[in-house]
């Protein structure tokens, strides 16, 4: 017996804790029947099964109480789950291959879900695996990709590829951005003008937004996703063991849902969906309507997607119309604030406790910060690590988003050479050296960071050849960060693992960045 690094045996991304390598292989042709043990594992033995032999149904079923002899694949609950904070599921696993079978066993129905996508990455492109243990277990709790669908729209099936091929690299939250200024993509059935109006902008912007003078592409552009779509995609998510995570962005970026309900701005003026990139400083008011307004558009969101965790935005929210308008002054002395800021800790902390009414846990982006984080928050700290550090200074758990290695929407490579994109310089192997724990933050609260994610805004990234350019390999380097811990990152033997990597995004049919490019 041989216990090693997975490098040397199955070169997947990420590499697995540990494996202990027997002698022999089991062959895939001709597979057996995969069983489950349980029958909230039948999705888990259904994927695995489709991914080995191309079908699962018919290729499925109940374990047998006695199995002898003969080869078998079989996915079964074995031990009590581990203890993990904030209710996050125990993700560790453990796989058995001999010449006569494979045996996936974990203490929750999230560890086999990582352990089928192991698999299927182990058995590309071999008809053989080989025999051998896999103890594994990720380090952080949130491994996540964020896709903005509101600057430009992708429809529900890419959503659904997208989430297929980030699970194959054992991510576990997809995180959506539905709304911003530029459009509103959620269905809402009682406020059915914000797709109506808000989904549909006049035109967009050609080239760089910072080019002046501005040039537009005069053709109305728009789409948003129905109820029924975006069940269908927790659903097809779930089977995989991902969490979407949806954010609808307030009290700023709202421009979309000002121009469908005007009562919700602070002016007059008669608004219509952003054409340009860039933040709006139009904002939603502070009254009490507007507040029931955002609850009810909560609770739908909450029916349609049952992750613990709902995302409020809460960035980039400009005050100009707060300061400047009588009425916006006078409900802070209402409400009892001395400062803009002030308001908008207000306004979020009412919406964080709602959510927490409703059993759910409140993120916002490290704006919300200011002006006095609200009780309960967790904090996706993006522009730089301070956010983060502060946070968890205060006790508050942390989502590291620091955009200098996790915007995806950042150039990889020399500008000139790249196609366009909004700025920053974010190549390959700055993802890779990414640390998710501060430094700065104290051994004792270390804790407190839950992970990271990578950022994929679209302003510039208008289909789904280019969105996904600009996502892999980075999402792969990433995808490492969030499961090792930084002794048992090699960058040299991740570009060995990468090449098979390729191989396989090749044959999925992945737009990926070529690193010779």
């Amino acid at each position: 017996m041989k216990e090693g690094r997975d490098e040397d045996i199955l070169g997947i991304i990420p590499p697995v804790k540990m494996i202990i390598k027997e002698g022999g292989t089991f062959s895939l042709k001709n597979l057996p029947p995969v069983y489950y043990g349980q029958d909230e594992l039948k999705d888990s033995a259904l994927l695995l099964a489709s991914c080995l032999c191309g079908q699962g149904e018919g290729r499925t079923a109940p374990a047998p109480e006695n199995i002898s002899g003969g080869r078998t694949v079989i996915l079964t609950l074995e031990g009590a789950p581990s203890e993990q904070a904030m209710g996050f599921p125990d993700e560790s696993y453990t796989v058995k291959i001999t010449p006569e079978g494979i045996r996936v066993s974990a203490p929750d129905k999230a560890g086999i879900a990582r352990a089928v996508q192991t698999i299927r990455q182990a058995a590309f492109p071999s008809d053989d695996l080989p025999c051998l243990t896999i103890n594994d277990r990720p380090r952080f709790p949130w491994r996540g990709m964020h896709l903005d669908v509101s600057r430009h729209f992708f429809p529900k099936d890419y959503i659904l590829r997208f989430i297929d091929t980030i699970a194959l690299f054992r991510f576990n939250k997809l995180h959506l951005h539905l709304t911003d200024d530029q459009g509103w993509r959620a269905e809402i059935r009682k406020y059915p003008l914000l797709t109506e109006i808000g989904s549909l902008r006049e035109s967009t912007v050609i080239g760089h937004n910072r080019e002046r003078p501005l040039k537009y592409r005069d053709v109305p552009y728009g789409g948003y996703y129905t109820r029924e779509e975006m069940e269908e995609m927790v659903e097809y998510a779930r089977i995989r063991e991902i969490d979407i995570v949806p954010e609808i962005d307030m009290p700023g970026h709202m421009q979309a849902a000002i121009a469908a309900y005007p009562e919700l701005g602070c002016t007059d003026m008669k608004l219509k969906p952003r054409c340009q990139w860039g933040i709006s400083q139009h904002i939603l008011n502070a009254e009490e309507s507007t507040i029931e307004f955002m609850k009810d558009i909560l609770d739908e969101i909450m029916e349609i997607f049952p992750c613990p965790y709902i995302h409020i935005g809460g960035d980039e929210a400009l005050k100009y119309e707060w300061q400047e308008q009588r009425h916006i002054q006078e409900r802070m002395a209402e409400v009892g604030v001395k400062s803009e800021d002030g308001l908008q800790s207000w306004f979020i902390s009412r919406m964080g406790e709602h959510l927490h009414s409703r059993g759910r846990h409140m993120i916002g982006w490290d704006e919300i910060l200011e002006g006095g984080l609200p009780e309960g928050a967790i904090v996706m700290s993006w522009r730089s690590e301070a956010g983060g550090i502060e946070a968890a200074g205060q006790g508050a758990p942390v989502i590291n988003c620091t955009s200098t290695h996790t915007y995806f929407d950042h150039y990889q490579g020399p500008a000139e050479s790249e196609p366009l994109a909004i700025g920053g310089d974010c190549p390959l192997e700055k993802v890779y050296a990414f640390e998710p724990v501060p430094r700065e933050i104290p051994e004792e609260k270390k804790h407190l960071v839950m992970g990271s994610q990578g950022q994929l805004w679209t302003e510039y990234i208008a289909d789904r050849e280019y969105l996904e350019y600009m996502a892999f390999p980075r999402a792969l380097a990433l995808a490492e960060c969030l499961w090792c811990r930084p002794e048992e990152k090699d960058w040299n033997v991740f570009e060995q693992r990468l090449d098979r990597a390729e191989r396989l995004l090749d044959a999925l049919g992945v737009n990926y960045r070529r690193r010779n490019a």
